[in-house]
């Protein structure tokens, strides 16, 4: 059984959202601020946090810096404010989603079992045929030990970040709109497109020379983005990629 921690200072809600996910057949346990939620996943790391961005003393943000520095925990991220930057800003710290107040705890349950999916196919990948090495413009990942690095240098990617990378090296030249990205990378039939923005807008950070004018990963307005293989790269070895996905709208 999956351990949810909950990390909320409204009791009301935190109440809500253990009865949902407990009928959802998840175990969960409580925090109220930060310090207490740190040495709950310190004492038992939980599968998942459902945490608040606006937290007595120490915020959300600052929680899950540390709670992703701790450990590949996936975070759910709660918040009230309307402000898209605070959205944003979580994403960019590591949180994996999140979910704006008031919000329907169905959906919320909906959300906690699609990063759950993930998560657990991310790590399960290694029991399958191990894939080959992906290789190109310098860029070389290592889809079964999870490394990559950009010209012998180590890079230092997320877990959605790595997958992100790997989805757009596996489909070079072709223009993947951002839905798409959403459905085979993260595994979530709905959700919020500036996710996958803000992850692309970190990938350019580690491996474009100049993240201001990308070389490697483009947008293509209207559609997505696409990764360019620069002319004098050498062709990789070929391997087998499962077709990508296009829903009808992005045809």
């Amino acid at each position: 059984m999956h351990t949810i921690l909950v990390v909320d200072d409204d009791p009301t809600v935190a109440e809500v959202v253990t009865g949902y996910l407990e009928r959802a057949g998840f175990s969960v346990d409580r925090a109220a601020d930060g310090p207490e939620a740190l040495r709950l996943a310190a004492a038992g790391p939980p599968a998942l946090v459902v945490l608040d961005l606006m937290l007595p003393g120490m915020d959300g943000l600052e929680v899950c810096r540390r709670l992703r520095a701790a450990a590949p925990v996936p975070v759910i991220m709660l918040t009230a404010r309307g402000d898209e930057d605070d959205r944003i800003l979580g994403l960019e710290i590591g949180a994996d989603d999140y979910v704006t107040k008031p919000f329907s705890p169905r959906e919320l349950v909906l959300r906690v079992e699609s990063v759950l999916r993930r998560h657990g196919g991310d790590r399960g990948r290694v029991t399958g045929a191990a894939e080959p090495e992906l290789r190109r413009a310098g860029i070389t990942l290592d889809p079964a030990g999870r490394r990559a690095t950009k010209d012998g240098r180590p890079l230092a990617l997320t877990l959605r970040e790595f997958d992100l990378l790997a989805h757009l090296m596996r489909h070079p030249g072709l223009a993947i709109g951002r839905e798409t990205l959403m459905h085979d990378v993260w595994g979530w039939e709905f959700g919020d497109l500036s996710t996958v923005t803000v992850h692309v807008r970190r990938l350019r950070g580690k491996i474009e020379d100049d993240p201001a004018r990308p070389r490697l990963i483009r947008t293509v307005w209207g559609v997505g983005y696409r990764f360019d293989v620069p002319d004098d790269d050498p062709a990789p070895a070929s391997v087998e990629v499962a077709p990508v996905r296009v829903p009808a709208d992005e045809s």
